[in-house]
């Protein structure tokens, strides 16, 4: 890093040598190159496997990069009707859409634009079977799945775990007794959170022992996100023999939707040091916060890298990095650094494209960080998106 206020340190990946005084504060930072290499792994197992990749936009959708997403990936899946037209309109490709429940108006417009709809009941299905059949009849390559709850938790945050006892998501067993599967192409399950092969294969287990019999009358299998495929170390080769045996014993077509999987390791988030404070240890505050533009600090919780820093007693200097909200709890964490921290100076939070754009706030008004792309080999930078006023005040009447 160059700048006058940034940290120096030794390049371990190409964000780590961007100079954060290039970019205004707050502001996300994505490198181009990096997400593409994800996609590439991803096309692999694809192509290898003979499964369908759809990238999941309620972890990364900055459709700026939608033309290279489309490039790799078979598609996208959403959760609700504006990520499903977003797919449609900036992706192409299929679109999957599962939502724990849908609205009639929200759902109509959904069978316009989605090529397979994923119920989390029996309840809704049935109840608009009169919208689904005037669908079907419009757009005839329309398919309909179920979310099934193998009951098999492998997560360990509760927060995160979709099979947790009394779970939301997703239909047991026992819900299948006396009801018609007619029109059903396809069943939907989803257990795992940053996680390998391991996991996965324990939840096809529990798959099959609940829901075995029902397969040979299925089209599709969809396994869901969570799959951790573009980490170092995860085994794609033995994903994708896991996925072709599964493929060939029940003659179904596979999809995965990895949302983290296309943006780890692939952003990171410029702040700036606004103020520094003394209250049992050093503080420094930031122009970013927690709660508004990292919530899964606060929700998972973790604590995030700051490249060059190190942890408390690990360098010279520490400090406990806080946002700007007047939450309490807004602490992003304890650090320590070489050199004290001043008044400006640039910190850099790594790894900070997935599940962070998506899930920022203007609480307190604070404003949304900037987005900006990177080139890392040519060093091509833009800033696409920068934010004020008028988006808090729009988005509130």
């Amino acid at each position: 890093m160059t700048g006058n206020n940034a940290i120096t340190v030794v390049a371990q990946n190409a964000l780590e040598t961007f100079d954060p005084d290039r970019v205004p504060s707050p502001c996300f930072v994505v490198d181009e190159l990096a997400v593409e290499r994800n996609l590439k792994i991803l096309h692999r197992v694809q192509e290898e496997s003979g499964a369908k990749v759809l990238a999941a936009l309620k972890a990364f959708s900055l459709w700026r990069l939608a033309p290279l997403v489309a490039k790799y990936l078979s598609g996208t899946c959403a959760s609700g009707l504006h990520e499903a037209r977003l797919g449609r309109e900036e992706y192409g490709g299929e679109v999957h859409v599962f939502s724990a429940a849908y609205t009639e108006r929200d759902l109509r417009e959904i069978l316009k634009l989605a090529d397979h709809v994923v119920f989390n009941s029996f309840g809704q299905w049935q109840r608009f079977q009169p919208l689904i059949q005037e669908a079907r009849i419009a757009r005839p390559h329309l398919r309909f799945g179920l979310r099934i709850n193998p009951q098999h938790s492998e997560g360990d945050v509760p927060i995160y775990d979709p099979c947790a006892p009394c779970s939301r998501l997703g239909i047991p067993l026992s819900q299948f007794e006396g009801q018609s599967l007619e029109g059903i192409t396809g069943l939907h399950f989803h257990t795992l959170c940053e996680q390998d092969v391991e996991p996965l294969k324990r939840t096809l287990v529990a798959v099959e022992e609940k829901f075995g019999h029902l397969l040979p009358q299925m089209e599709w299998v969809n396994f869901g996100g969570g799959h951790h495929i573009t980490e170092p170390g995860y085994q794609v080769d033995e994903l994708i023999e896991l996925i072709r045996d599964f493929s060939a014993r029940y003659q179904v077509q596979v999809f995965l939707e990895p949302g983290e999987a296309v943006a780890i390791h692939t952003g990171v988030l410029v702040t700036e040091v606004l103020d520094l404070a003394w209250n049992d240890m050093a503080q420094a505050i930031l122009d970013t916060s927690a709660t508004c533009h990292m919530p899964d600090i606060l929700e998972m919780p973790y604590r995030p890298t700051v490249i060059g820093a190190g942890l408390p007693g690990e360098l010279a200097h520490n400090y406990r990095l806080g946002g700007m909200t007047c939450l309490a709890g807004d602490v992003i964490g304890d650090y320590s650094f070489a050199s004290p921290l001043e008044v400006g100076r640039r910190l850099v939070f790594d790894d900070m494209s997935h599940y962070t754009m998506v899930k920022t706030t203007t609480f307190n008004g604070i404003n949304l960080p900037s987005i900006a792309l990177w080139n890392p080999e040519t060093d091509q930078l833009r800033v696409i998106r920068q934010f004020g006023y008028e988006d808090f005040r729009q988005r509130l009447s």
